[in-house]
């Protein structure tokens, strides 16, 4: 499982013209899920992701986390970020997991966001979505499952 985590100013996604999801200070997640997760890949993820503390404190020492901030999440799957680029121009992505069990990681790691931080919002599993956001630093960590 990867996350891409960007400490965001503020984030939204519109998906057909239609605003989906919008937060303001906070942290925008692309999502991506491999062949091989789980449930329990997913809890360590987000453990990691909700207890990560990258926002300034008064000193300008980056300490606080999403609940010190009153941070929000807008969460976005992405399974491009499984692309395997080691042979030829066009990317593969035969490492990404089947798109019912990715659709079921997703929505099962927003679930549990949810009871971790008190505004989380969403994009749409396989939509074309458009994400706007103001990277705020600019500040971006990406978490691998296999790094974890």
């Amino acid at each position: 499982m990867r996350f891409v985590i960007q400490r965001v100013m503020h984030s939204k996604v519109t998906i057909n013209g239609e605003v989906r999801g919008q937060i303001g200070k906070g942290f925008m997640v692309l999502i991506g899920v491999g062949e091989e997760d789980t449930v329990e890949i997913a809890d360590k993820m987000i453990h990691k992701m909700v207890n990560m503390r990258i926002f300034e404190d008064e000193n300008g020492k980056t300490n606080l986390g999403l609940k010190e901030v009153a941070g929000s999440l807008l969460l976005i799957s992405q399974f491009t970020l499984y692309a395997d680029c080691k042979r030829g121009n066009r990317p593969s992505f035969i490492r990404a997991g089947a798109p019912d069990m990715a659709e079921n990681l997703y929505k099962y790691i927003i679930a549990r966001c949810k009871e971790h931080i008190d505004i989380v919002e969403q994009g749409e599993f396989g939509a074309d979505m458009k994400v706007e956001l103001v990277n705020d630093g600019p500040f971006t960590v990406i978490l691998d499952s296999n790094e974890l």
